[in-house]
């Protein structure tokens, strides 16, 4: 509770409320008079009291983005080694030009390409990308083909993704996985209880519970012996009615078992709840490394093109490329969001964060982002609920080695997720 208390203090002096109790209410456009009827003042409501000055005033619904000109679909095929179907979609009435990469998974080269591509290789990864320019026809679809090398059962994701010719500004973005036939799916095993101390506690706490429920039952079942009446006292003539028999009287636990007891149930719940925050805020790190969702939700971890849900949004990092700049290098990453809740949801770009080998990390680059998404400023909109977009995240990063891990969040206190670049 103390920890989540200065969380949410330290939170409360960013929060826009000074600033949206300032922006004027909707529906506040003055309307064209009615004949004989005064026109009511633009900044009046009389429908509807105007609300504080400190709530904030309500807003419309966020707007879902307009739907791409070029879809992608990718989806593995049902053979031996490993082989991508991509297909691209033209829904509108004009021819479009368009670059599709596909990026291939770290270690693994085209065995197979068609339709034109050629493998190449952007600047700052490891990896090798395959690569069409393609002009789509109106209301069709152009299907290409892959397949590459692929290590013995290891299952391998190839992300595709279509861009505008000549830019880095993505229409849409697709992922797929190919998995071996052999290949179980295998589970990250638990560790033993008695590597957890929460499990630890928590049954120390049971049993002793338990055994106390045993006895004090086992106490109040047990038969008391009574002395039948006319016995051991002065006998009589005549038959006396026979004397109601005594309560019998409850036995109540001892105090000297009922606080050793206590103490352990207490010391157990104390030293959980203790454990528990002491690894929750030793988790959160701001300033170095990378966090690991010590807040709200789970985090998750993947590599390039691997969908990850933290609380309120589903990351996939489809691409991400670097060239040098004259003081630093520039990466850019093609990142699909994707609004799992059904209200809309704010983020923001100082939480998207990229980490070099070193420890140290370089936040968005909102400046060359805007500049990337031709002038849109993507984070200063809600994205609906339930919508999706993919858009490049820009990131200036000092030195001549690339990002190793991308770190990506809905909120500040979402657990977050984290993509592994090769």
């Amino acid at each position: 509770m103390l920890v989540h208390c200065l969380g949410i203090l330290a939170a409360v002096p960013a929060l826009p409320g000074s600033a949206a109790a300032q922006q004027p209410a909707p529906h506040t456009a003055a309307t064209a008079p009615a004949s004989g009827q005064p026109s009511a003042p633009a900044s009046e409501e009389p429908d509807r009291p105007s609300a504080p000055p400190a709530l904030p005033t309500p807003t419309r619904a966020a707007v879902p983005p307009p739907k791409p000109p070029i879809t992608v679909q990718v989806a593995p095929e049902n053979t031996s080694a490993p082989r991508y179907r991509i297909q691209v979609r033209n829904d509108g009435d004009r021819p479009v030009a368009t670059t599709v990469r596909q990026e291939l998974p770290p270690g693994s080269s085209p065995t197979s390409i068609t339709d034109g591509g050629r493998p190449s290789r952007h600047g700052g990864a490891t990896g090798t990308a395959v690569t069409w320019n393609l002009r789509v026809p109106a209301r069709s679809t152009t299907t290409l083909r892959t397949a590459i090398t692929a290590p013995p059962d290891q299952s391998l994701t190839a992300p595709a993704c279509a861009f505008a010719t000549g830019g880095e500004r993505p229409y849409d973005c697709a992922t797929a996985t190919w998995q071996p036939a052999s290949a179980p799916a295998a589970g990250e095993p638990e560790p033993p209880v008695w590597r957890r101390p929460a499990a630890l506690l928590t049954g120390l706490s049971g049993f002793a519970a338990l055994a106390v429920g045993g006895w004090w039952t086992w106490q109040r079942r047990r038969p008391t012996k009574l002395t039948p009446p006319g016995r051991g006292g002065r006998g009589t003539v005549y038959p006396r009615p026979a004397a109601p028999a005594a309560p019998l009287r409850r036995r109540r636990p001892s105090t000297w078992l009922l606080v050793p007891v206590a103490a352990v149930v207490l010391a157990g719940t104390t030293g959980t709840a203790t454990w528990t925050a002491t690894q929750k805020a030793a988790d959160v790190d701001t300033d170095s490394h990378p966090t690991s969702g010590a807040w709200i939700g789970t985090g998750a971890a993947g590599g390039l093109g691997e969908p990850l849900r933290e609380t309120a949004f589903e990351f996939t990092v489809y691409r991400i490329s670097c060239r040098p700049a004259p003081q630093a290098r520039q990466c850019a990453a093609t990142v699909g969001v994707r609004n799992l809740t059904p209200e809309q949801q704010s983020w923001h770009g100082s939480l998207q964060r990229a980490y070099l080998a070193d420890g140290n990390f370089a936040s968005t680059d909102e400046e060359k982002t805007r500049r990337a998404n031709q002038g849109r400023d993507v984070f200063a909109k809600p994205l609906a609920g339930g919508s999706r977009m993919v858009l490049p995240l820009v990131f200036t990063v000092q030195g001549r080695q690339p990002p190793t891990q991308l770190e990506l969040r809905s909120g500040v206190f979402s657990a977050g997720v984290r993509v592994y670049v090769p």
